[in-house]
């Protein structure tokens, strides 16, 4: 094997071990007794295995499953409308006999500059949408990004036009060149935009933070986050409280490294089943015709 080849594969083992340590690190911290992590701190193999910071969090089970099917609801939900919507603009702005291209393009531009306000979107979905306690507060909000569209219209405009001009010819309608042709050459495109807002629905707890107060619409990031700032009052304020609880075992900093393997565990999962179309899409829009 010449030495280049050699250089490289110890390069990339490397950067491999120090991506999967801190990983491995957490899942270790959250499985290690509270006691064992005040006395000699983070190890990556646990000295004394303890679940009872999984035990803490999971007490409720059905709340916690619950609060699963919000997010893995709203993340498919939110993932496929949202990819079709990108894809679809991008395909009419890709488009050189779109007359309106550069002003549509300039429109979605626009948008990633100015913001208008939380007040205002808050009074928006509230009050005109009435949308508040309702699953769409969790998906609307998230459902077209310009900074998608920009990259997919990237990708899109390095497909032959003159092939969409054919099926024209051939009498093919404009939904039917978009299904039938554009997304299926479009996959690496639309796996790696995919990704990336299933991510933002998966993390996401702003919303339900401002629109949610139904306990059955709580999603896992926020259901999780409720969870750690319950903890962090009773530790900071156990003795304000009037209630009879032993803290001296709680697992405080286990609780966490648990916290964050339930909420980015399940993602942690699906990635590898896109890995293949995510590669081939890492290059997309970086390139102009």
């Amino acid at each position: 094997m010449p030495v280049e080849q050699v250089v490289i594969n110890l390069f990339f083992i490397l950067l491999s071990i120090v991506v999967l340590v801190p990983l491995l690190l957490v899942v270790s911290i959250s499985i290690t007794d509270e006691q064992s992590l005040l006395a000699s701190g983070y190890h990556l193999f646990p000295k004394k295995i303890d679940w009872l910071a999984y035990e803490v969090i999971l007490k409720s089970p059905g709340q916690m499953l619950r609060a699963y099917g919000v997010t893995v609801t709203v993340t498919v939900v939110g993932t496929i409308v949202g990819l079709l919507l990108t894809a679809m603009i991008a395909f009419s702005i890709s488009r050189r006999d779109y007359r309106y291209r550069r002003i549509t393009t300039l429109y979605v531009f626009f948008t990633m500059l100015f913001s208008g306000g939380l007040v205002p979107f808050y009074i928006l979905v509230t009050q005109y949408l009435h949308l508040k306690d309702t699953i769409w507060a969790l998906i609307i909000p998230y459902l077209l990004n310009p900074f998608y569209v920009l990259i997919m219209k990237g990708f899109l405009e390095k497909l032959p036009h003159e092939v969409f001009e054919s099926a024209k010819i051939d009498g093919s309608s404009e939904w039917r060149i978009f299904f039938s042709m554009v997304l299926p050459l479009s996959t690496p495109a639309l796996a790696t935009v995919g990704l990336f807002i299933a991510f933002v629905y998966w993390n996401d707890w702003w919303l339900g933070l401002l629109f949610i107060d139904a306990p059955n619409l709580v999603p896992l990031q926020l259901l999780l986050y409720r969870i750690m700032n319950t903890m962090e009052f009773l530790i900071n304020n156990i003795d304000r409280v009037n209630v009879a609880i032993d803290l001296s075992a709680f697992p405080n900093l286990s609780a966490r490294m648990a916290m964050a393997v339930l909420a980015a565990g399940p993602m942690m999962l699906v990635f590898p089943f896109f890995q293949r179309y995510f590669v081939a899409g890492l290059t997309v829009g970086s390139v102009k015709s």
